[in-house]
């Protein structure tokens, strides 16, 4: 078996491709606007033909998109009441005696809160329903609204999602819907709203250039490494942008355990300079 490894960043992109015995490698400038381009350009000039060739693919443009705020607008909805979860989040501060902190971008616009029902109690009893008029005027909104994403957050989803799924069924088609019942589904409103919300911020930008990226390559459509270092489909991926924020910096942590591990060293600090950001990690028997 063969194997290519592409990882994307926000200079460069860079080819590690083994045929089975030898390594070559590669380097070109990376194409923001299109990701894909520089992937396939890059394979063209190494001469490389993708049969039986396993792709593996790392990316730092959800990464990216994050640091830089270059998301798409996306809509937040949740229960009645609690439209500011995401502003509040957990209260931390850096600096805990401060009495006049500096004011702090919220993730979400107030005017892309939308508020409705279909709130549950801690043992998934109903507390209050969702109904048709809810649905009705959150479809209303959004098509107001016309955001690029939508990111559904409701009290204890996890244990029963069925208004969750409800008001996915009212987003327009062509909009990027993320359910919190979907992409967490754990206790904690604020941390399952963040990530959800974190995955339609980014979700679209993925999506596009991953399938794009899936269709060039054909039948050696890759396998693109997640945040711990194991790796999902395509179509996987596509759908969930939040499980790659450290898609890049993952495949150099598990290269450089690798490594250790063939030299007895089961500590290592990494250190990761990048076009966009430096990423730090310990290596302590375990990532």
């Amino acid at each position: 078996m063969k194997y290519l490894g592409v990882d994307t960043g926000g200079t460069f992109t860079d080819f590690v491709y083994f045929d089975g015995e030898a390594l070559k490698v590669h380097k070109v400038l990376s194409t923001p606007h299109a990701p894909e381009e520089a992937i396939l350009n890059g394979i063209a000039e190494m001469g490389i033909t993708l049969d039986d060739v396993q792709v593996i693919h790392g990316s730092t443009v959800a990464t990216n998109a994050v640091l830089e705020g270059k998301g798409v607008r996306t809509a937040y909805i949740t229960n009645r009441g609690l439209g500011d979860i995401l502003t509040i989040g957990r209260q931390a501060r850096q600096s805990l005696y401060e009495l006049e902190p500096a004011t702090v971008t919220p993730p979400v616009p107030e005017s892309l809160c939308l508020e409705t029902g279909g709130r549950l109690a801690a043992d998934g009893s109903e507390v209050e329903t969702l109904t048709g008029t809810d649905l009705c005027q959150l479809k209303t909104r959004l098509q107001e609204l016309a955001p690029d994403a939508v990111a559904i957050n409701l009290l204890f989803s996890f244990l029963d999602d069925r208004f969750e799924r409800a008001i996915e069924a009212v987003v327009p088609g062509d909009v990027f819907c993320s359910r919190s019942s979907s992409i967490l589904p754990e206790v904690r409103e604020y941390e399952r709203g963040i990530t959800t919300w974190l995955n339609a911020y980014v979700g679209p930008l993925m999506e596009n250039y991953i399938l794009r990226l899936q269709k060039g390559l054909g039948q050696a459509g890759p396998s693109v490494m997640q945040s711990h270092g194991g790796t999902i489909s395509a179509r996987q991926a596509a759908h969930h942008a939040v499980r790659l924020l450290l898609s890049g910096p993952a495949g150099g942590l598990q290269g450089a355990r690798y490594v250790g591990a063939q030299a007895g060293i089961d500590r290592l600090l990494t250190f990761d300079m990048g076009g966009t950001s430096t990423d730090v990690a310990l290596i302590d028997g375990d990532i």
